[in-house]
């Protein structure tokens, strides 16, 4: 069809002219009966969001996305151009892709009318048939309308009103296409009114002059609940014109955010073949999403985007690089405390509530890491609790012996006095050597992991530590080169003596 190059032979070709709502209908039919997937790369709504999606563009509607920030809105919006033909035909030379059987504006009726058959066509791919615009409160009409052009109107000796001098916008540029504007609410009032004119008449008016341009557009809105109080909110008429609102949502599982993380992340070849990354830091670093979307301290309304994770992801990667060009290692793996790589990727996206503020940003972090850590413990180990309550009640149960509590001889260890530093630049092999130091470590990783390799043994050994220290059976500090892990009664004495040595120093 591309070889195509005059109106009349389009005509002759048999090629029938259809509106884009019924090219992404009749297209969409064809995937649902091969059983093809509509769109690609979206985990977590095969049951949820996408059956409401196709619903709406089988019934030919312009859709609004409601959901909070990282919920893969835009992303769906700009598949949806796959739904498209692969090129269509339009006038040549005109600014908003005219239909040859249909034109819409006067450069294209004046050149059909003056040449006929003969009215050169060019083809649009449909990569091309995507426009997107970001509303901001100083969007103006012009910018997504148009506005009249003086220059023009001189140069061709025309009125303000002939449409001819007309410089038209993104969205009359965008004709024959999808569209999109995201952050709808954004908008102010009189530009939403402007929009509903063009869905509900094809009307436009720019300044005072009325013009008849019936655009053939699907419009995509997205928008942010959280926006509705705060920035602004979406007029009524506009709204009630959208005929479908689609609720989006968070993965609901950590599986699923599993998936969408390994196939967001982006790692250099050198860094994939000199870290190891484990299920269980994978399925750690995932969880604090999962707390901070759940936390009390961080703001609901905003959401936690599915972005803190990625960049989590790949700053926890690139932690265990650097620490491993520093030792000259060829190979390494990704440890919990290289965990304290990822507090930049979640200050930078949580937005927190008063209560959140006072704690700090950097607090906050690290307590959701502490939450992640104590929350997958239990899916790993027995929980510590449940052995707190069941010496408490004095009730264990027949296979189970009073003083059955593995975790006995790594407190005890620590118990004597004795403590860890782990540094955040310490080589494999010395962190090895820290590790097997303390006491039943080994041997309690080995019984409930008897298969796992040294390196995996190790990174269990050191999740281990940082579990207990969760379920405050032991202490832990971070400080700004090492971790340290001591008795949780020591701990507690060294602070109560710094306190009261501020006291006299005070007093002095």
């Amino acid at each position: 069809m591309k070889e195509i190059k005059t109106f009349g032979e389009l005509k002759k070709s048999g090629y029938k002219s259809k509106s884009i709502r019924d090219e992404v209908r009749q297209n969409l039919i064809a995937n649902l009966q091969q059983n093809e997937p509509s769109f690609n790369g979206i985990v977590g709504y095969e049951e949820t969001v996408i059956p409401d999606v196709e619903r709406a563009l089988l019934s030919k509607h312009n859709i609004l996305f409601l959901g909070l920030r990282g919920q893969a809105k835009t992303r769906m919006a700009r598949q949806m151009t796959n739904l498209l033909d692969e090129y269509i035909p339009y006038v040549s030379g005109s600014d908003i892709n005219d239909d040859p059987f249909n034109p819409v504006s006067r450069f294209a009726k004046d050149i059909l009318e003056a040449k006929g058959d003969d009215t050169p066509i060019d083809w649009l791919h449909r990569s091309e048939r995507y426009g997107e615009k970001l509303a901001t409160p100083d969007v103006s009409v012009a910018d997504l309308i148009g506005d009249i052009d003086p220059i023009k109107a001189a140069h061709l000796k025309l009125s303000f009103a002939d449409e001819r001098v007309l410089h038209y916008g993104i969205i009359p540029r965008s004709n024959r296409c999808i569209f999109v504007i995201n952050e709808l609410p954004d908008l102010q009032a009189r530009i939403q009114v402007a929009l509903f004119n063009i869905l509900e008449e094809g009307d436009v008016q720019i300044r005072g002059f009325k013009l008849r341009l019936p655009l053939d557009i699907l419009f995509v809105f997205t928008a942010n609940p959280e926006d509705y109080t705060n920035r602004g909110s979406i007029v009524t008429p506009l709204k009630d014109r959208i005929e479908s609102q689609i609720l989006t949502h968070y993965p609901k599982s950590i599986e699923q955010a599993l998936e969408i993380t390994g196939q967001e992340a982006s790692f250099s070849d050198e860094q994939s073949s000199l870290v190891d990354v484990s299920d269980l830091i994978k399925r750690l670093i995932e969880q604090v999403a999962f707390e901070a979307r759940n936390s009390e301290l961080v703001d609901k309304k905003s959401g936690v985007s599915a972005r803190l994770t990625i960049s989590a992801f790949e700053n926890a990667v690139s932690a265990a690089e650097r620490r491993a060009i520093i030792n000259h290692e060829k190979k390494t793996q990704v440890w919990m405390s290289d965990l304290v790589g990822i507090i930049p990727s979640i200050t930078g996206k949580v937005e927190l509530v008063y209560e959140g503020e006072q704690e700090g940003p950097y607090q906050v972090a690290m307590n959701l890491v502490d939450k992640a850590i104590r929350t997958s413990f239990a899916t790993y180990f027995p929980n510590p609790d449940s052995l707190k309550k069941r010496r408490n009640t004095g009730k264990p149960s027949q296979a189970e012996k009073p003083d059955d509590n593995p975790y006995k001889p790594v407190t005890a260890w620590f118990d004597k006095g004795n403590h860890l530093n782990l540094n955040f630049s310490t080589s494999d092999k010395d962190k090895l050597i820290q590790l097997y130091h303390v006491d039943g470590l080994h041997s309690l990783v080995k019984k409930f992991f008897p298969q796992a390799n040294d390196m995996q043994s190790a990174l269990l050994m050191e999740f281990v530590l940082h579990g207990l220290a969760s379920y405050s059976l032991i202490s832990k500090k971070i400080f700004e080169s090492q971790i340290e892990f001591k008795d949780l009664i020591g701990s507690m004495m060294d602070l109560g003596e710094r306190d009261l040595g501020e006291e006299f120093d005070e007093e002095a």
